[in-house]
């Protein structure tokens, strides 16, 4: 095993010397860093799951709730910024909370990570067949092939199959990754594009559902009625920038280790808010937010709002918003499996978990062993799920914002700490290094610790519950739970781990 007890140095990093994991070298650069961004964040898919939910907590104020999101998003990626120019390392959240924090606190913070990034898949995979049979009937104008995702064999035999497809993708590499993605985030960047200047060249002509002229107060979050209301609202648009960082994941495959991943990031959430800022204003402006038929606060299209929107706004094109969301899902799910097997690369490679997890394919330059174990155990959770409830699948969806929360926040607090005795030294490392990450990381947790509250409440989420209090935290509570074990079973096995003390001396730079 490696000498862990100093941070490595650059040169350490870099092919050939003791904490290389043995991934490729220089195989993403700016673009393909900001394309497998956006792709792993699926703007079409999570626009259209969130934006009902959201609308429906805050009413006409849902652009504002949106950029009130993106503020916590920014600033703790200015934190992965120059914590990634100090310790350009796969394992980010798990090597710096590590060096950091201690062990503990590492080990925990990417387990949360883990919880989110490889059970979030089981939902991507799901949302794909969803509209893979939705774009087959739209196609060949068979209303029941649609129903066809309702029948839960057939369901879940397609979800592996695209699980198996994903896993294969990413286990052949990022040159095929990046190949795969910039096909598909073109595709459906411009599909959204066309639904917003369809949506408002409808307003334009009077023939929209509920025209509403665009208003500043829609961009006022003190607008919103209550507290909780403010938090569930950003904890949903949280959830939707959510995966900008695996960007960062890549630094060790990137071109300019310490300095493109943090680039691609912001720029990843910069695209991305544009994005939605466009979309979600040219959605409120067509349906409005009343329970009416397309009303964005109609419980019956709040699940999947551009299947009912497409239709009024786009006309006999709509099929391609079906394909977009397709497209959509099925990118992220390749995508987002590049930051769970990095993440048990690098706590196999420093010991955290077992040595197997260190393999990487000797032709292909990736982690292998760890993407097959995140696939399988996403396959397994949602095959399970659905068979025996779909909305317990939903609702542990829904508990993954609270791990996103919870792995950022502690993230963004690990970078505040790293470099405290240094942050003073000029007013940009003041802002980059303390105030920002500081502002982001406090505004997560408390999102966080908000939304664990009010998921207590039966009525949050499906309205599933256990004893009188909600699915949403029961499930949210026993991932953290199970974290504890699974480490408490890590430290018998393998107790030199966490008993090393890791150094947060400065990097060399």
């Amino acid at each position: 095993m490696t000498d862990t007890s100093r941070p490595p140095t650059r040169q350490e990093g870099e092919s050939g010397s003791a904490h290389w994991k043995g991934l490729s070298t220089g195989a993403v650069g700016l673009l393909g860093g900001l394309v497998i961004g956006v792709s792993t964040i699926a703007p079409a898919y999570t626009l259209s799951g969130a934006l009902g939910p959201t609308a429906s907590a805050v009413g006409e104020h849902l652009p504002a709730i949106l950029l009130v999101g993106f503020v916590p998003m920014l600033l703790v990626a200015i934190g992965y910024r120059q914590l990634n120019k100090a310790m350009p390392d796969s394992g980010t959240t798990f090597t710096w909370a590590s060096r950091t924090f201690g062990p503990w606190v590492g080990w925990f913070g990417s387990w949360c990570l883990l919880a989110a990034t490889i059970l979030v898949l089981s939902n991507l995979a799901g949302i794909a067949v969803d509209f893979f049979y939705l774009a087959l009937s739209q196609i060949s104008g068979q209303e029941w092939v649609a129903g066809l995702t309702r029948n839960v064999p057939v369901n879940v035999a397609t979800c592996l199959v695209f699980m198996a497809a994903a896993a294969w993708i990413s286990y052949r590499g990022l040159e095929a990754t990046k190949t795969f993605q910039y096909v598909l985030v073109t595709f459906q960047v411009v599909v959204l594009a066309w639904f917003a200047f369809a949506a408002f060249g409808k307003v334009a002509a009077g023939s929209a559902f509920d025209a509403t002229p665009v208003r500043l107060e829609w961009f006022n979050p003190l607008g919103v009625e209550s507290f909780s209301a403010f938090a569930a609202g950003v904890a949903l648009s949280v959830f939707i920038y959510w995966g900008w960082d695996v960007v960062v994941t890549m630094n060790e495959e990137s071109r300019g280790t310490t300095t493109t991943p943090g680039k691609a990031a912001i720029a990843t959430i910069l695209v991305v808010v544009a994005l939605y800022t466009a979309v979600s204003v040219a959605t409120l402006s067509f349906a409005g937010v009343s329970t009416a038929e397309f009303g964005l606060g109609n419980p019956g299209i709040q699940e999947n709002v551009f299947a009912a929107l497409a239709g009024p706004v786009m006309g006999p094109f709509a099929v391609l918003m079906s394909l977009a969301v397709l497209s959509s899902s099925a990118s992220s799910l390749q995508s987002t499996m590049i930051s769970p097997a990095r993440t048990m690369l690098a706590m196999g490679h420093y010991g955290a978990l077992s040595s197997k997890y260190a393999k990487v394919h000797p032709t292909y330059r990736t982690p292998g062993y760890a993407t097959v174990v995140a696939v399988v155990i996403a396959s397994v959770f949602y095959a399970v799920m659905r068979v025996i409830s779909e909305n317990v699948l939903w609702d542990t969806i829904t508990t993954l914002g609270m791990m996103v929360c919870f792995y950022y926040g502690v993230t963004a607090l690990a970078c505040v700490w790293y470099f405290r005795r240094e942050a003073t030294a000029s007013l940009g490392d003041l802002v980059s290094k303390l105030v920002a990450p500081l502002l982001g990381g406090i505004l997560l947790l408390v999102f966080f610790f908000q939304t664990a509250w009010d998921s207590m409440d039966p009525a949050y989420g499906s309205g599933s519950e256990v004893g009188g209090v909600g699915l949403v935290f029961v499930l949210g509570m026993a991932i953290f739970v199970l974290g504890l074990i699974v480490m408490a079973v890590q430290y018998a096995r393998s107790p030199e781990f966490f008993r090393r003390r890791f150094e947060t001396a400065e990097y060399p730079t």
